[in-house]
């Protein structure tokens, strides 16, 4: 069966609580829950992780390597600024897929660049929790 590993960075764990206005109302538990339903409808399975430290990150995707075929990366802040988490993104040699609940065009300049885009296989923003959902759609239906 094909595994997708799911990375949440920084302050996704407070989902639901910190700026519902900009991040929703639903819960990491939320996303994570629809994310196992829609990968078992798909065929697929999904690991979780979430850090608010990069190094962790970074560490998770080299440990995937041999043992998923795919990443769904929410990169949070790290996103904007984080040029190692970029080169761990390339260097895993895994089609990864970088999705935000918010738009980061529409919100502050600082927002608007991201390094991790420039090495990723796609990008969904914006659409909230359902960002999640489309990733994983769209990582799943390139996967063999």
């Amino acid at each position: 069966m094909r595994r997708i590993l799911v990375l949440h960075g920084p302050n996704l764990n407070a989902l639901g609580a910190r700026e519902p206005d900009v991040y929703g109302r639903e819960t990491l538990e939320d996303v994570e829950r629809k994310l196992r339903d829609l990968a078992a409808e798909l065929g697929c399975e999904v690991e979780s992780l979430q850090s608010n430290h990069e190094g962790v990150l970074i560490d998770a995707l080299y440990g995937a390597r041999d043992r998923v075929q795919g990443v769904l990366l929410n990169p949070g802040a790290l996103t904007h600024t984080s040029i190692a988490l970029r080169d761990a993104v390339a260097a895993c040699r895994l089609p990864v897929v970088e999705v935000h609940l918010s738009n980061p065009h529409a919100r502050e300049p600082f927002r608007r660049h991201s390094h991790v885009s420039l090495v990723a296989l796609g990008v969904v923003q914006g659409f909230g929790a359902d960002s999640y959902l489309l990733g994983l759609r769209a990582l799943a239906g390139r996967l063999p």
